[in-house]
């Protein structure tokens, strides 16, 4: 089922925290709202999922206008940061809980519990009481109750937050399966850049209220629309260069003798323009051709890989990330190179030229 957001506006008192939005979550897909704390990822949905009402816009379920239709009846599944299980019920009751509000028999609903907790893998769980689970089973057992019901479209609300580093890791496979394999519209709300690069078909990244680029993860990753989502996405994170044009290159601030050629898609800039320069730690390696001499201030190894932070002469850093096999060590003066093909370019207002 197709999800369709018009013009949404959300008021808290005298303050719009979300103004004229649209968004369009495919059928089948998984979509992610990412950005910072604040940002109105939960606000947009709680508006879709009916919790909050829309002070202007409209919401579309398919064909279906749900706009005005209270939460109950939009047929949503929910999975939240907190797995709100009911301790004194058993996982199977846990799991039911919904059939038996719509007084579904007996048998029924064994057989549906039975295959969604085959589905989550808990088959086994089910006799035991949510305080006996670990965090993963129990988020399990939150995703088993909200698809029981075959929603429509399923929103999850920082369903990961609260596991262990691990657990995540074990969990955000098995929560795509799950979706791909129910076929079901997703919207997952995150902070957690990673988290939605990894699992969603798409990514819609929210800033102060506003959606600033829908993409999928690899095309927002490689053309970020501007400075703010390029610094957003990427772990370790981009390295910025503050500099000004001259005469077709860039002389980094604070180093008159620090210079950068100008990629070619961005020649012909004028004398005078304050550009930004982005660069990933795996274009910043010692075999690219544009060098740039600093020292290394800090060495992080990572297992596969080193981080490497170096500290150029104007007192920028640039980071790279090699391979664990690489000899460089901390105090050494490198003269390492970025890839010209590879530089995002930014304007002095953050667009990406």
């Amino acid at each position: 089922m197709e999800i369709v957001v018009k013009g949404f506006t959300k008021r808290f008192g005298d303050t719009a925290v979300i103004e004229n939005m649209n968004l369009t979550v495919k059928d089948g897909e998984m979509l992610a709202l990412l950005g910072p704390s604040g940002c109105g990822k939960s606000t947009t949905l709680f508006a879709i999922c009916g919790i909050h009402k829309m002070d202007a816009g409209q919401v579309l379920f398919g064909d279906r206008d749900v706009t005005h239709v209270p939460a109950q009846q939009r047929n949503v599944g929910m999975v939240f940061q907190s797995y709100a299980l009911y301790p004194h019920m058993t996982v199977f009751q846990n799991i039911a809980f919904p059939l038996t509000v719509r007084r579904e028999s007996k048998v029924d609903i064994k057989r549906k519990v039975m295959e969604i907790a085959d589905l989550v893998y808990i088959g086994e769980l089910l006799e035991r009481r949510p305080a006996q689970l670990s965090g993963g089973q129990q988020q399990r057992v939150s995703l088993a109750r909200a698809l029981i019901r075959r929603p429509g479209v399923l929103m999850l609300d920082e369903p990961l937050a609260n596991l262990d580093a691990r657990l995540r890791l074990e969990m955000r496979p098995e929560l795509r399966r799950i979706q791909q394999e129910t076929g079901i519209a997703a919207i997952l709300v995150t902070h957690d850049q990673v988290e939605a690069m990894s699992i969603c078909d798409r990514i819609a990244i929210m800033d102060q209220g506003k959606i600033l680029q829908i993409a999928t993860p690899a095309e927002m990753y490689q053309r970020p629309v501007n400075s703010f989502v390029a610094g957003f996405l990427g772990d370790p994170p981009i390295s910025f260069l503050d500099g000004v044009v001259r005469q077709g290159i860039l002389v980094l601030q604070g180093d008159a003798d620090e210079t950068i050629p100008l990629p070619e898609h961005i020649s012909g800039q004028p004398d005078g323009k304050v550009l930004r320069l982005g660069v990933r730690p795996e274009h910043y390696q010692p075999h690219f051709p544009t060098k740039i001499k600093g020292a290394v201030v800090f060495v992080e190894m990572q297992g596969r890989e080193i981080l490497f932070d170096v500290k150029l002469s104007n007192g920028d850093l640039l980071r790279s990330v090699q391979a664990a096999s690489s000899q460089f060590k901390l105090g050494d003066t490198v003269e390492w190179g970025v890839d010209p093909a590879q530089i995002l370019v930014f304007d002095d207002h953050g667009t990406r030229l």
